[in-house]
């Protein structure tokens, strides 16, 4: 009997999500309202320390508001990864500002603090690290890059919900962090994203521009969007928040067995006093990447993921901000990276099956 293909990820959706679907739209209260404000003190408590934390309809949304919220606009320079999804640099764009690229360090695929230094100007205002695959960028160093030159910090945490370093979770570290929501992550609210904000200040900002620029109905205080998050997907995720620690554990556990059993792929290494939450398990194929792709999908019935192939500054929409621009480690991290899966879904079979093809195939290539 041919065996069933295994995804590279999948949202996990239970009776419990679906019966508080159901109970909000019995409610009549369908639009932004207890539940968002509830999702909003739970997601704060689980997994942020405590701080303030505002529900918005996207990671993207979330990003966008937070760097206006933070005075972020035309004129300013944010840095920020290449090797990123292109909805960091939009983001920035999206502000009227500049996404300034730097190369990433070949280990985690995070930011590489000397890279960033070397793109500080006088119109530098910020630096915007990727939590990349759910593993901590390197926040002390950037921390410290950042004190130097007098520039606001910010986080792109949207794959790295739990993670930590040095005991401190991510979300805390940037004058405000944003966290994705979308189906396929860590955890989902069907679609949505977290902004976490270090002052009431930039809380009340997020919260005035994400809901067309209001807080007292009909008295806008500043042109605003509609980017409010729904009732429904609020209790999507204040049922998903409920799960996600164990989920958490599951990945970790799984991408432990992958560590220990692949061979002729290099594994991702962990930083000292970092705690990854696999968003992705990514390793590096440093030769035919693309054909050990094809050959997990067609020969073994395993998918994979590249994320990303082509970096922001490589992409038609972002090269008029980085004409020429050549990011050596970024570059060779897009033409090597797999992610696999370890999604808590999958089963012990399911794990051997994995290692046996990257073991096969890997090997038939060496």
């Amino acid at each position: 009997m041919t065996e069933s293909f295994i995804p590279p990820a999948k949202p996990i959706i239970g009776d419990e999500e679906r019966a508080a679907v159901d109970r909000v739209l019995q409610s009549g209260m369908v639009a932004q309202g207890p539940e968002v404000a509830a999702f909003e003190r739970e997601f704060a408590e689980v997994l942020v320390d405590g701080r303030e934390s505002v529900a918005v309809n996207s990671g993207t949304s979330g990003l966008h508001l937070g760097l206006l919220a933070a005075g972020i606009g035309p004129g300013d320079e944010v840095i920020v990864p290449s090797f990123t999804f292109a909805a960091t640099a939009n983001s920035v764009a999206l502000t009227g500002a500049t996404p300034v690229f730097a190369d990433i360090e070949p280990e985690q695929f995070t930011l590489d603090p000397a890279s960033v230094e070397a793109a500080v100007t006088e119109r530098t205002a910020a630096i915007m690290p990727v939590h990349l695959y759910g593993h901590p960028a390197h926040m002390t160093e950037l921390q410290a890059v950042a004190d130097r030159h007098g520039l606001a910090l910010f986080e792109d945490a949207a794959q790295a919900h739990g993670a930590s370093l040095g005991g401190r979770k991510v979300g805390t570290f940037g004058r405000f962090a944003m966290f994705s929501l979308y189906p396929t992550k860590n955890m989902t609210s069907g679609e949505g994203g977290m902004v976490t904000c270090e002052t009431a200040e930039l809380v009340r900002n997020v919260k005035l521009l994400r809901n067309q620029g209001m807080e007292a109905q009909y008295q806008n205080e500043v042109v605003g969007f509609n980017a409010r998050m729904t009732d429904i997907h609020a209790a999507i995720g204040r049922v998903q928040l409920t799960k996600v620690g164990a989920w958490t554990e599951a990945r970790q556990a799984n991408a432990a067995i992958l560590d220990r059993e692949l061979r002729g792929v290099v594994v991702p290494p962990v930083a000292d006093g970092a705690v990854h939450v696999y968003h992705q398990y990514t390793v590096r194929v440093p030769e035919d990447r693309d054909g050990f792709v094809a050959a997990l999908k067609n020969e073994h019935q395993v998918g994979s993921g590249v994320y990303y192939p082509v970096p922001n500054h490589r992409l038609a929409s972002l090269t008029k901000y980085a004409p020429g621009l050549h990011l050596e480690q970024t570059e060779r991290a897009a033409a090597e990276v797999v992610s696999l899966p370890v999604h808590p879904s999958l089963s012990a079979r399911d794990l051997e099956r994995i290692i046996e093809a990257v073991n096969a195939v890997a090997g038939a290539g060496a």
